[in-house]
C-alpha cells in the first residue's frame, strides 16, 4: 500500500500546475482541420471508465529489477556507456542543498519571448534533470545511495510546499504548463527508487501526499475549450495523472490519465492524425510527434498495470494508425492534405528528447522504418518524460554504436531541417 493517505488533503496546496514541455503561444487553427468532432472535457469525463483501476503501487513504468539484471550482463556497447557514465552520478549533498521554488512568477511564452522563456524555466529544467539522472545513476549503478538522495532531494521540495503556489491565467498559462513536466518527472523518477527504499517512511509519505496534492488540483485545472484542455497538454497532464495515481493508488487520478487516450482515439482522422495537432500549420507534424511522446508514455504507465492498452480500439481508431501518420507524413508532407502546409518544421528531428517514445514502442512492436529513425538518435533521454529511455528500453541486439556519420543523418534520417 502507498504511504500517502487516500485523497482529501491539503487545503495548503493552494494552486496546482500542469506543465507542458514546450510552452507555447496561440494556436494557429487551420480552416481546413475540422475540430467540432473532437471529444470535450465534459464528454470525455462521461466515458466509462470504471474497469480501470490501479492494480500494482510499486510498479513503475519499466520492471527495473528485470532490466538492472540485463544491464549487468549485456555487452551491448551503447547500454554499457550509458551504465558507466550514469553511474560516476551527482553528488547528493550538491542537489539537497539546491533551493526548492516556492515564490510566484509568471513565465513568458515560448515562441514569442524565447530567451525569456529560457531563462525562467532554467531552474525548472533543473529539478527535472535533476530527478531523471539520480533514478538513471540507480538503475545504471545499483548503488541505493542515488535511490536515496532522491527521496531526500524530493522530500526537501514536498516539505517547502513547492509548486504550489505560481500564476494561471487563460493569457499566461506558462507557469502551469511548466509544471506539468516536473511531476511527471518527479513521479517517474520517484517510481523506479521507491520499491528499493527501505525505511525513510516519513520522507516518503510527505512525497506522496504532495504529490498526489499537486496532481489533483493541477488537473483541476480544464484549460480552454478546443485548445489545451483537449490536445497535447491534456495528454501531458494525463502522464503525471497515471504515473502519481500509480504511486498512491488514487484510481481517480489513473482514470484521469486513461481518459486522455481515449480522447486521443475519439478525436484522431480515418488516416490516424491528430485534429488538435493538425491544427498548429507548420509544426503539425511535430506537434502529432510530440502528442505521441505523450500518449505512449502514458500508455506504458498503464500497460504496466496489466491493461492491454497498445490494442485498444476505441471510436474504430487505434494508436498505431496515429504512429504511421506520422511517418507518412514524415515520409511525404503531400500526405498532410487540407490539414497543413507542407512545408512542415522538422527541426525536432535534431533533438533525440522527441525519439523517447519511439524507444518504448519498439520495446512491444515491430516498426522497421521507426527502428532506422531511431538509430540516429540514441542514446535518447527526456530530462522530464522517462528520463535515460534507451538505458531502460533499448533491446540490446537493435544497434550497438551511438550513430556519428552527421553527413548520412543529414541526408537519410533528418530531411527538410531548413524548413
Amino acid at each position: 500500500m502507498p504511504l500517502a493517505l487516500a485523497k482529501g488533503r491539503s487545503a495548503r496546496f493552494l494552486f496546482a500546475l500542469p506543465i507542458a514541455l514546450l510552452a507555447m503561444g496561440s494556436i494557429d487553427l487551420s480552416a481546413d482541420t475540422n475540430l467540432d468532432d473532437t471529444l470535450s472535457r465534459e464528454e470525455r469525463q462521461k466515458i466509462d471508465l470504471s474497469n480501470y483501476r490501479v492494480t500494482d503501487t510499486n510498479a513503475s513504468y519499466f520492471d527495473v529489477k528485470a532490466r538492472m539484471a540485463l544491464l549487468e550482463q549485456t555487452d551491448s556497447t551503447i547500454l554499457l556507456q550509458l551504465s558507466d557514465k550514469l553511474s560516476m552520478g551527482p553528488s547528493c549533498r550538491q542537489k539537497t542543498n539546491s533551493e526548492p521554488i516556492t515564490t510566484r512568477g509568471a513565465i513568458p511564452g515560448f515562441y514569442p519571448r524565447r530567451t525569456e522563456w529560457e531563462l525562467a524555466t532554467g531552474p525548472l529544467f533543473d529539478f527535472e534533470d535533476s530527478v531523471s539522472n539520480l533514478a538513471g545513476s540507480f538503475v545504471a549503478s545499483g548503488d541505493i545511495y542515488y535511490a536515496e538522495c532522491l527521496v531526500h532531494y524530493l522530500y526537501r521540495w514536498a516539505e517547502a510546499e513547492a509548486l504550489t503556489d505560481f500564476v494561471y491565467d487563460t493569457a499566461q498559462p506558462q507557469a502551469w504548463f511548466a509544471s506539468e513536466s516536473m511531476l511527471f518527472a518527479a513521479a517517474m523518477a520517484y517510481s523506479i527508487v521507491r520499491p528499493f527504499i527501505d525505511g525513510l517512511e516519513e520522507e516518503r509519505a510527505d512525497i506522496e501526499q504532495w504529490l498526489q496534492g499537486l496532481a489533483l488540483q493541477h488537473s483541476a485545472v480544464p484549460g480552454p475549450p478546443q485548445d489545451s484542455c483537449c490536445n497535447n497538454h491534456l495528454y501531458r497532464r494525463a502522464l503525471y495523472a497515471t504515473m502519481i495515481g500509480v504511486l498512491v493508488e488514487d484510481n481517480d487520478l489513473f482514470r484521469f490519465g486513461v481518459s486522455a487516450i481515449y480522447s486521443a482515439l475519439h478525436d484522431m482522422t480515418e488516416e490516424g492524425a491528430l485534429p488538435l495537432e493538425m491544427s498548429r500549420g507548420r509544426r503539425a507534424t511535430h506537434y502529432q510527434n510530440y502528442a505521441l511522446n505523450y500518449l505512449i508514455t502514458n500508455m506504458q504507465v498503464i500497460h504496466r498495470q496489466g491493461y492491454d492498452i497498445f490494442n485498444l480500439e476505441y471510436e474504430d481508431n487505434n494508436i498505431h494508425e496515429g504512429v504511421d501518420y506520422l511517418f507518412q507524413i514524415l515520409d511525404d508532407p503531400a500526405a498532410l492534405g487540407d490539414y497543413a502546409p507542407q512545408e512542415q518544421y522538422t527541426g525536432f528531428l535534431r533533438d533525440p528528447q522527441y525519439f523517447t517514445w519511439m524507444e518504448i514502442y519498439l520495446s512491444h512492436f515491430d516498426h522497421q522504418r521507426m527502428a532506422s529513425l531511431i538509430t540516429r538518435a540514441r542514446p535518447t533521454y527526456s530530462r522530464s518524460a522517462g528520463g535515460h529511455v534507451t538505458l531502460y528500453f533499448m533491446d540490446p541486439d537493435a544497434q550497438e554504436h551511438i550513430y556519428t556519420d552527421e553527413r548520412r543523418q543529414e541526408t537519410e534520417a533528418f530531411r527538410g531541417l531548413s524548413n
